[in-house]
Formats: C-alpha cells, structure tokens, sequence
C-alpha cells in the first residue's frame, strides 16, 4: 500500500480532498475529519463509498482500533463523514436555508426604490427601456423602376408635362416608403437630389424632386422643347 493515501472526504457542510497515513487508526482519523467536518468524532460514521460517480457503500469504518489500511481502501475513494447527533453539533444548518427569513418586496415597492436594477435601466435607457431608434420598419413593396429610365411626373397643373429621368429609387430618411428621385428636363423641381442634408442624386438647382410611385409613368417620353417664359 502506498505511504500516503488521496482520498475524497464529503460532510454535510463540506467537500475536500485529502491525504492520509493508511497506518493511522480510525480513532485518529477521527479526530483529524473533525477539524475540518465539524462533526464530533465520537458522532461521526464515516462510510467508504467507490467514487463520486458511485455511490455504493463498500464498507464502514466502524472499528476505531483498526488501522485505516485494514480496510483497503484504494487512491479517489470517498470517505462520507455523517453526523450521528446532528441536533447537538448543527451539522448541516450551515447549508440549509430552508429556516432563512426571506426578504420580499413589492413590485410597487421595488419599482420606487432609488437603488435598484430596475432604476439603473430607466436612468441609463437600457434595455427594455432604450430609445426605439433601431425599430425595424414595415418592408416596403417593390417597385420596378429602372434608374435612367425617362418618364413622365404627374402633375396638377393642367396641360404641363413634367418629363425627365430616374435618378433614385429607395428609401429615404426624410419620409417613410419608397421614393422616385427624378431629375427634370426643365427646372420645374424643389432641389439639386438632396434633401435635409443626405444627397440621394445630383443635379442643377431646382431640377430635382421627389415623387411617389405611383406619379410616374415610365415610357419613351422625349424632351420638350418648353417656352418657360411663357408659363
């Protein structure tokens, strides 16, 4: 048998892997389990279990004269110290919370509390509590407009065609959906392609403008020769 013996010693309140002289008695051993188990050696039964994955019980170490070699123990074994007389050693209060008094707290309570979880976030704006910038927006429906294609833009005045070309066709930051960006033959529009600052085209001054799809009409529409002194 080895000189030293590496064995597993479980309690109620501990767990630790130890070593010992197989020479020592069980007495002895005893009194050492007790410094550190907490459990009075004339209270303990100490059994000797195969391992930590089995728990079968090989043998008790119940002769206090014996050698703790008699027994043949082997290396990772695991010696499991019981209390005989836990009502007089409190074995096993150290971990039972069952006797604990609770702490409870309103939701009303908690949620006026100044030092809690729940006021961080709404201080901070996190979590469910962050600003709803990242919102995913409702999928917007395609639309089958080819950038350079001429067209024609509705309009309200009678008798005046707006024709151009396609410059843009997306979403845009200054409105919702999907945009046409058309930059006109004549400058009969209210920009250059940019809007508050994001340019989605270019062109000259008051030749751009932003529509709707549904206001333009896609087709083989020419330039007009337009007289806009006389309009």
């Amino acid at each position: 048998m080895s000189s030293t013996l590496h064995v597993f010693v479980v309690s109620p309140d501990t767990r630790s892997e130890r070593r010992f002289d197989p020479h020592i008695t069980i007495g002895q051993l005893k009194s050492k389990l007790e410094l550190f188990t907490g459990i009075p050696a004339f209270s303990q039964l100490i059994s000797v279990l195969n391992s930590d994955d089995d728990p079968t019980v090989v043998v008790q170490l119940s002769d206090d004269s014996k050698a703790l070699g008699f027994y043949s123990l082997r290396d990772w074994q695991v010696l499991k110290v019981d209390d005989l007389n836990p009502s007089a050693s409190f074995t096993g209060q150290l971990t039972d919370v069952s006797q604990v008094e609770k702490f409870e707290l309103s939701d009303d309570a908690y949620a006026e509390r100044k030092d809690s979880v729940l006021a961080y976030k709404q201080q901070h704006k996190v979590g469910r509590f962050a600003p709803k910038t990242d919102q995913v927006r409702e999928a917007s429906p395609a639309v089958d407009i080819a950038l350079g294609s001429r067209c024609e833009v509705e309009s309200s005045e009678p008798g005046l065609s707006k024709r151009g070309t396609v410059r843009f066709v997306g979403e845009t930051n200054f409105a919702s959906g999907v945009w046409v960006g058309v930059e006109y033959d004549e400058p009969l529009g209210r920009n250059n392609g940019s809007v508050q600052g994001n340019v989605y085209f270019t062109c000259r001054p008051n030749y751009g403008v932003f529509v709707k799809p549904d206001k333009v009409k896609i087709g083989d529409f020419p330039e007009l020769d337009l007289d806009l002194d006389e309009m």
